[in-house]
């Protein structure tokens, strides 16, 4: 009797787990179910928002656009007007008008061009007066030199010559000495004036100034030994 009710008990506990399984699996899935519902309701949103800013973002690309195309036209149009009016007042140039300018200036040019080399020519020619005094060395030394400090250079080159002038006229030991250090000196400030060049305007002022005040202590040296008293 006991074996029999218990084999019973155990195929009811058996049926009970598996209607709880089975119903388990219902929830589950209908849960599951829902959850997707929801996630494609979310990505619906989401596409229906996105498309909502494209749709924004073309709007007010075609009004720019419009707008653009309306700003050309109106251009267009008083470009068209003003060339109108011009036509009428006698004032845009026409073909016969055009060749008639051509012609004129063929024929001036040979007399013109001329004329403007040697205003230039005589120009340059004065520019280059003016810095030569003002570096007090020939006209035909500055022109050997160019970039800022060709003045400069130039003074240099001149004291460079006097130097050799002096070891000419003296051959003590005490000149071949003073000359010796003059020369390396000019030479130092001679890579002064070259490092300058790539130096900005106000610090290039500042080394020239500064290069200028060294030649003209070994000016004054120089002119000394050579028996001239400025």
């Amino acid at each position: 009797m006991g074996l029999f009710s218990s084999g019973r008990t155990s195929r009811a506990q058996r049926k009970a787990q598996a209607k709880a399984l089975k119903a388990k699996a219902k929830l589950e899935a209908r849960l599951e179910d829902k959850s997707g519902r929801k996630d494609a309701k979310a990505e619906r949103k989401q596409q229906r928002k996105l498309a909502k800013k494209s749709f924004k973002a073309q709007a007010q690309l075609d009004k720019n656009a419009a707008k653009v195309l309306s700003k050309t036209n109106e251009n267009n149009l008083k470009i068209a007007q003003a060339n109108a009016k011009a036509v009428a007042d006698g004032k845009l140039l026409s073909t016969a008008r055009v060749k008639r300018y051509l012609q004129v200036a063929k024929v001036l040019s040979p007399v013109l061009v001329p004329i403007a080399y040697r205003a230039s020519t005589a120009a340059r020619e004065q520019i280059s007066r003016v810095q030569a005094d003002r570096a007090g060395v020939p006209v035909a030394e500055l022109g050997r030199y160019s970039g800022h400090g060709a003045a400069l250079s130039a003074r240099i080159s001149g004291a460079t010559e006097s130097l050799h002038t002096l070891t000419a006229k003296h051959s003590d030991a005490e000149t071949k000495t003073f000359t010796t250090i003059m020369g390396q000196r000019l030479s130092d400030l001679s890579t002064a004036v070259a490092a300058a060049e790539h130096m900005p305007a106000a610090r290039r002022r500042s080394a020239h100034a500064a290069i200028s005040r060294e030649l003209a202590a070994i000016d004054a040296d120089l002119l000394a030994r050579l028996g001239v008293r400025p």
